[in-house]
């Protein structure tokens, strides 16, 4: 993260982090700074949205695409998220499973990164949670061709009006079916780096690179170091 602002400049009074603070593997630290970021989302309202987190992917001439998502998942086989898998990103994830990821909390002065690949999710695991959704966002799976064009908003709105029709809302998480399109991945890390602002830009960061199989909270699957700021 840069402080260097278009209006000025902001000195980051983060606490930091310190390798005595910081796990062999990288699950504990990320759980509870998202756990953190959550919890001051809640008290001082200050992280709107604390599991926002960027996506980042390359499409077939290499080209880098990135967007926000929520992450809906964080357990030791990896961050996960939910999506239109006929969407760009899961064209682009079709092409190729690289793909890179943050969770950035500027008001805590804290960011998570990850790089790895893609893997999909288990159709279980995607249609229980589609089943948790309200019932205007399981409608919006299904109106939607997420990414691709469209007229304009009356048609978007239209299509929404005839999914409705379609299925109306009976109160049962099984009145929308799952659309054959929706689904999800997790990322299995390769590398997973932790960012924590100082002032005079002596920033932290930690970075936890894969050394053999085993998930986010397997101390034997990483190494861990620092990085210069």
């Amino acid at each position: 993260m840069s402080g260097d602002a278009l209006g000025g400049r902001t000195d980051y009074s983060g606490e930091g982090i310190v390798e005595a603070d910081a796990p062999d593997a990288p699950l504990p630290l990320v759980q509870a700074w998202l756990d953190a970021a959550i919890t001051r989302q809640a008290e001082q309202g200050d992280v709107p949205e604390p599991t926002a987190i960027s996506i980042a992917t390359v499409d077939g001439e290499g080209m880098p695409d990135v967007r926000t998502v929520l992450m809906r998942f964080l357990d030791d086989a990896g961050p996960g998220f939910l999506t239109n898998t006929a969407s760009a990103k899961g064209r682009q994830l079709r092409e190729s499973d690289a793909v890179a990821a943050a969770l950035t909390w500027p008001s805590m002065f804290r960011a998570v990164r990850f790089r790895g690949h893609a893997a999909a999710l288990e159709h279980d695991l995607v249609a229980d949670y589609f089943r948790s959704r309200p019932y205007g966002s399981r409608i919006s799976a299904h109106a939607s061709a997420q990414s691709d064009p469209v007229a304009d908003r009356a048609a978007l709105e239209e299509a929404y009006q005839a999914c409705e029709q379609r299925w109306p809302d009976t109160g049962d998480p099984d009145d929308v079916p799952l659309p054959a399109h929706w689904g999800g991945y997790r990322i299995v890390a390769e590398q997973v780096e932790v960012w924590a602002g100082r002032r005079n830009r002596l920033h932290d960061r930690l970075a936890w690179t894969r050394v053999g199989p085993g998930g986010l909270g397997d101390p034997q699957a990483w190494r861990r170091g620092r990085i210069q700021p």
